[in-house]
């Protein structure tokens, strides 16, 4: 029997309470086997921020999910290095798993975004794309995608980093673990 697993992949930079919500109301809502987060190394539309490791970002994640069942984290593209463009690294997980089931988790924003995606057409018939609602987008789109209506909070990394920076409040934006790694390792104080 076949697993299925969601993939649901980010920069984590750092994690926060939302991509949990997330990967939990997607765990549930489509009866998966298991979800994984998956760390990228230089997203194609995003500028890497030099100041948080890699290493860093794996462990915050490793931290994040630590007491959740079924909840992993997926590294090929940490390994692999370079652009992730996320065909080249759905076709290496189905190579590295044949009887697996994979489910591309993407948040609204990004549903609008699929058309510039590389070799979308291709993607589209390869893994099921599931689509989550987040604020001020509009969630249309031609590709075939589950569409989820999940709870929604208006929560990304770039807000939790600015808290930090100006040390704002992030409780309950950021698991403790989280939190207390980001204190110790002195990530995301103002420079």
């Amino acid at each position: 029997m076949s697993k299925k697993v969601g993939i649901l992949g980010g920069t984590f930079n750092p994690p926060h309470m939302g991509h949990l919500i997330i990967a939990n109301e997607v765990l549930h809502a489509l009866n998966l086997d298991e979800i994984r987060f998956m760390p990228n190394a230089t997203p194609p539309h995003k500028k890497k921020d030099e100041h948080v490791s890699e290493a860093n970002r794996l462990k915050m994640v490793k931290l994040a999910i630590k007491d959740m069942p079924k909840m992993n984290v997926e590294t090929i593209e940490l390994e692999r290095g370079g652009t992730s463009y996320t065909f080249d690294t759905m076709e290496l997980l189905q190579e590295r798993e044949p009887s697996t089931t994979f489910f591309f988790i993407i948040g609204g924003d990004q549903v609008e975004y699929l058309p510039k995606w590389h070799r979308v057409e291709e993607l589209v018939k390869k893994v099921q794309i599931v689509g989550v609602p987040r604020p001020n987008t509009t969630f249309e789109t031609a590709y075939p995608i589950i569409k989820l209506d999940i709870p929604q909070i208006e929560l990304s990394s770039t807000i939790v980093r600015n808290r930090l920076q100006n040390r704002k409040t992030t409780k309950f934006l950021l698991p403790e673990s989280v939190k207390d790694f980001i204190q110790k390792e002195k990530l995301y104080e103002a420079r």
